[in-house]
């Protein structure tokens, strides 16, 4: 884990040793001096020279761990796993190599590896939460990698390099302006190298984005803002008039720390930096983020009173004495025992932060936090994969409120330390279609409206096309199918006077279809298809059955669940005025029948007229026998009628139950459309009517 790469190796001033340090006999105490003074990439050496003048073996042992720890703190997780297996095996006592080594392991995606080796840390030191909490976040990184969120990462190549670039922060309003620090070739320093990493000192850089979306080459911002130290984790205010960044000045013989300096801009340059009045020299301040009104000014400290090693702090400007107020933790909630670094204030209120404290995937991961009141963040939040990686992650900043951006990482696919990647967030695009056809023809009916009413309060329509297809999807102008929405669809037919293409001749249904976007987490497509009922010279719907020689509503299945369709069939289609047929069996007189089926259709429309029909549209006619049901074949031709001769032969040497469920299918009430004209004498005056179809062609008595 790069822990110090971030925040103290590349942007701490460290105490140059001078060139005849390596002539020195005493190598293990120049070595001390040199890790002690954070200087890591010079330690090595020292260290390795030291190992070869030792004689014990805890000597040896306490050399190759501290080698681990200077590769570890310069982000070199290879070596740093290599030295602290070196390490355990030479019989380092302290348990931490084992920590560290479950660390690096995990740094390189080796969940598996590094599972066990936290297993064994927490074996050993069962009171730190570290190596149950490494367990844990082993088994959600795996997770995490298998099923990956729907952001796109990927490399900005043409601003990166094998140096360290990384802290990305927009620059002008536009977004097209970026600021980042780097250690490449062109910083304000020269080639002064410095000690903890062997890399140049930082500066801030600037690159530009052309109306093609191409970044300009990099250049470092000149002098007074750069100089020979390092400076970097620049935050501009939304104005673009004040700069915070951090700078860790050179001094000659002594240590400093980061500080965060303000600089306002003058014209096209800035002025002269000025340290904040809160900053204390003996300890860390870095990584400044500026809220929108400029009032709220977030950073990293190691100053006391915090959580772990590095906490995010908060500073409240004061008006009247135009001075930053004296540092707020943000609180245990945000903050833990490991590191916490590069707060970033998103235009919502949300805070994005990078920490190793929290349950990650690697070194340093980036959280969000929600906020929760005034100047209060709660419900941490890992970003996940693909925005952290086995690496490092962090640095995070979004274009305004689009869910596009930029971060920093040393992740697989890195050109070189640490690299600027972008990201973005795809749209979740949902789409529902189907086909809407004849159910009795199977032939595709265009014009047909099509509604879309979702849980949101959306409600919105469209007509299928020539082929019978509807479909709801983005059309650049607004998202018809929203995430985490439930739908209802339902069809609508009738005459459209302004195209010839309105279907005719089929029923209104209020068959509805529901569909739901709610935890669907990828693009997906709906499909849904529709058929409606043509409107013939009758219309069979779910049987009325009757007893023998009765008109009433009694039998044992309920007939009235049958007419509630019809109800609702005549909800649907407003117009509609229906004639309510009923039918007998032959047994009996045919003027006893044709009396008897007068009564069962009465009994329907009465009863229709009890659920709120207006009589108007409803015509009851009895048939008596006059009209068996007709018998057709597999293609849908007549090929009898059911008649006494018919059913007769048909149930011969069959059972009385068998013969009798033949005789029921006479005993039955349809309906046909009489005229699709009714106007509603109770609807109000300034509503026109729906536009009459022209009725059907071809209509014919229709059975079964």
């Amino acid at each position: 884990m790069k822990i110090i790469t971030k925040l103290t190796a590349v942007l701490a001033l460290t105490l140059l040793f001078s060139a005849n340090a390596f002539a020195q006999k005493n190598f293990m105490t120049d070595a001390k001096k040199a890790f002690e003074s954070q200087e890591y990439f010079n330690s090595i050496e020292l260290y390795k020279k030291a190992y070869t003048k030792a004689k014990k073996k805890e000597d040896k042992a306490f050399i190759v761990f501290r080698t681990a720890e200077c590769y570890r703190l310069i982000g070199d997780v290879k070596q740093a796993e290599a030295w602290y297996i070196k390490a355990i095996k030479a019989n380092y006592t302290e348990p931490k190599a084992k920590l560290y080594l479950a660390d690096a392991k995990k740094a390189q995606e080796k969940y598996n590896e590094a599972l066990i080796e936290y297993n064994n840390y927490k074996k050993e030191v069962p009171s730190d939460p570290r190596g149950e909490d490494g367990a844990k976040s082993c088994e959600l990184a795996q997770k995490w990698k298998d099923a990956p969120t729907r952001y796109k990462v990927e490399n900005v190549a043409l601003i990166n390099t094998k140096d360290f670039d990384f802290a990305p922060s927009y620059a002008d309003k536009k977004y097209n302006k970026l600021y980042f620090t780097s250690t490449r070739p062109g910083v304000v320093g020269g080639t002064t190298v410095d000690g903890s990493l062997g890399e140049n000192y930082s500066d801030i850089f600037e690159t530009m984005m052309d109306k093609n979306g191409k970044w300009s080459t990099p250049v470092s911002l000149p002098e007074p803002l750069n100089t020979k130290a390092n400076e970097g984790l620049s935050n501009i205010t939304k104005k673009g008039d004040l700069l915070f960044f951090t700078r860790c000045e050179v001094e000659s013989k002594k240590v400093t720390t980061n500080q965060i300096w303000s600089a306002v801009k003058k014209g096209t340059a800035w002025g002269d930096p000025v340290k904040l009045d809160f900053c204390i020299d003996s300890f860390k301040y870095a990584s400044p983020c500026i809220s929108a009104d400029g009032q709220t000014l977030l950073f990293c400290s190691n100053i006391p009173g915090g959580q772990g090693d590095n906490d995010i702090w908060m500073s409240k400007y004061d008006k009247k004495t135009k001075k930053w107020g004296n540092p707020i933790n943000l609180g245990s909630t945000i903050n833990t025992p490991g590191n916490e670094q590069y707060p970033f204030i998103h235009e919502d209120g949300t805070l994005y932060f990078s920490s190793t404290g929290h349950l990650g995937m690697g070194g340093l991961d980036i959280f969000k936090a929600e906020k929760k009141g005034e100047d209060q963040w709660g419900n941490v939040t890992n970003m996940k994969y693909p925005i952290n990686s086995a690496g490092d992650d962090f640095g995070i900043i979004f274009e305004g409120k689009k869910e596009r951006g930029y971060l920093s990482s040393n992740r697989e696919g890195t050109k070189g330390a640490d690299d600027i990647w972008s990201f973005v967030l795809p749209p979740l695009l949902f789409t529902i279609e189907g086909v809407v056809t004849d159910c009795k023809f199977k032939e595709v009916i265009p014009g047909v409206v099509i509604k879309l009413v979702g849980s949101d309060g959306s409600s919105v329509e469209t007509k299928t096309d020539a082929a019978g297809y509807y479909k709801f999807a983005e059309n650049g102008t607004g998202r018809y199918v929203n995430p985490n929405t439930s739908y209802v669809i339902t069809t609508q037919v009738g005459i459209d006077v302004k195209t010839t293409q309105a279907p005719v001749g089929f029923l209104n249904s209020s068959d509805k279809v529901k569909e739901t976007t709610v935890g669907v987490e990828e693009a997906k497509t709906f499909k849904h298809d529709f058929c409606l009922v043509p409107i013939e010279r009758f219309i069979r719907f779910p049987d009325v059955l009757y007893l023998l020689g009765m008109a009433d509503l009694e039998h044992p299945s309920n007939p009235r669940d049958s007419l509630n369709f019809l109800y609702q069939t005549l909800l649907d289609n407003p117009t509609f005025v229906i004639e309510l047929s009923s039918h007998t069996d032959y047994r009996g007189s045919d003027a006893a029948n044709q009396k008897l089926s007068e009564a069962r259709a009465k009994s329907c429309v009465d009863y229709l007229i009890t659920k709120g029909i207006n009589p108007d549209r409803l015509k009851a006619k009895g048939y008596g026998e006059k009209a068996p049901v007709e018998v057709k074949d597999a293609e849908g031709k007549v090929i009898a009628t059911l008649t006494e001769k018919y059913i007769n032969k048909e149930t011969k040497g069959k059972s009385k139950e068998e013969y009798e469920a033949m005789m029921q299918k006479n005993r039955r009430t349809v309906f046909s459309v009489l005229r699709k004209d009714f106007v509603d004498p109770n609807a109000p005056k300034d509503v026109a009517p729906p536009p009459t179809p022209p009725k059907p062609e071809g209509e014919e008595e229709g059975g079964e």
